[in-house]
């Protein structure tokens, strides 16, 4: 029996993708060979690569404008590049510190320019977020949001008007869950390991007037222009995670696409803060109702020893990966994409007996 991976990443995968990973691994469709061994220029892994990319416009509906990129390093190395080629000398870029992942970008963006922190939600433990767009810098650079955060269990459901200053949006943890007005965005990037595949690669999508940016000075592997310009192939692309993307966005287009990833969504989401709500205070979840995360549902019960013991009993039931994040504590439950539908109602069933019998 398979469990129940509630873990925040790497995540669950759909059992499908498994399953083709699994036939196809020593053998890639008759090839002789593993894709793990093909060449990055070979025919073979060609149509891996352009499919994936494919599939990305069609998802989500990009226009021609917007360039699809695939890196190493995962979202990390995105904090640092997103600066080096956007952050243009003498203007600062806007940046909103919504929780951990938007402190770790500020981090890195502060070490190479300008930046202002035009709003930050430490006062209130980072569990709201702005509620104006008059907070933004008209001539900035561009301006940084980070659409889920998941630790803090926050989410933008809807996203700021920045005019002609470029948003940019670390989507990690949400990216392919909902339909996007892709159209207010000049870049999207996003690791893998949560909604699209395993780690190892990022994906990011960039309007081609922003790249126009990308200045020459920088070594080739941080120009984002360079791998726009060679289709993400100017060196070894990670060859087998893309392969395993394309596998699971084939497997979000079967299931509806996007628009039925969000219908899910909110069902797993909303069976599970339908318990904490009517719980009595047995659980609570700090965040306002209005951000609440669809992605990363986080809770708390009454004692850590009740946390413990929750734990604990989930654990034996093959539900695994609900411990908070190691300095948040408390419990957190990550519903990506690929956790089915059952395995949300179980966990909210559990939740009620488990309230039940302690409260």
């Amino acid at each position: 029996m398979r469990k129940f991976n509630f873990s925040a990443g790497p995540a669950v995968l759909p059992l499908p993708v498994l399953e083709e990973v699994r036939d196809t691994l020593v053998d890639y469709r008759g090839n002789g060979l593993s894709l793990l061994e093909c060449s990055h220029r070979s025919k073979m892994y060609e149509d891996v690569h352009n499919e994936t990319i494919s599939l990305f416009r069609e998802l989500l509906g990009l226009p021609e404008s917007h360039k699809v990129i695939f890196l190493g390093g995962g979202a990390t190395l995105q904090f640092s590049m997103v600066p080096m080629n956007f952050l243009t000398p003498g203007k600062a870029c806007d940046i909103v510190v919504s929780g951990a992942w938007a402190k770790k970008a500020l981090s890195d963006a502060k070490k190479i320019g300008d930046v202002k922190v035009v709003f930050d939600g430490a006062e209130t433990k980072y569990t709201t977020l702005p509620k104006s767009e008059s907070i933004y810098t008209p001539d900035a650079a561009y301006v940084h949001i980070t659409s889920n955060e998941t630790i803090g269990g926050l989410q933008w459901k809807t996203f700021p008007d920045t005019g002609d200053v470029p948003l940019i949006a670390d989507m990690s943890s949400d990216i392919m869950s909902t339909p996007l007005p892709v159209e207010k965005f000049s870049m999207i990037y996003a690791g893998a390991q949560k909604n699209l595949g395993t780690s190892g690669v990022a994906a990011a999508i960039i309007h081609e007037k922003l790249l126009e940016r990308c200045p020459k000075s920088l070594t080739a592997y941080l120009n984002y222009g360079i791998h726009a310009e060679k289709n993400s192939l100017y060196n070894t692309p990670p060859v087998f995670s893309i392969y395993i993307m394309m596998l699971v966005l084939r497997w979000v287009k079967a299931q509806g696409g996007v628009a039925k990833m969000r219908e899910l969504s909110s069902r797993k989401a909303g069976a599970i803060y339908q318990v904490i709500d009517s719980s009595g205070g047995f659980y609570s979840c700090p965040v306002e109702k209005e951000s609440r995360s669809v992605m990363n549902v986080i809770f708390r019960l009454p004692s850590e020893e009740l946390d413990m013991k929750f734990l604990e009993e989930a654990e034996a039931l093959n539900m695994i990966g609900l411990k908070g994040y190691r300095d948040a504590g408390g419990c957190r439950a990550s519903l990506y994409n690929a956790m089915p539908l059952e395995g949300a109602l179980t966990l909210a069933g559990f939740m009620k007996d488990f309230a039940a019998a302690n409260g």
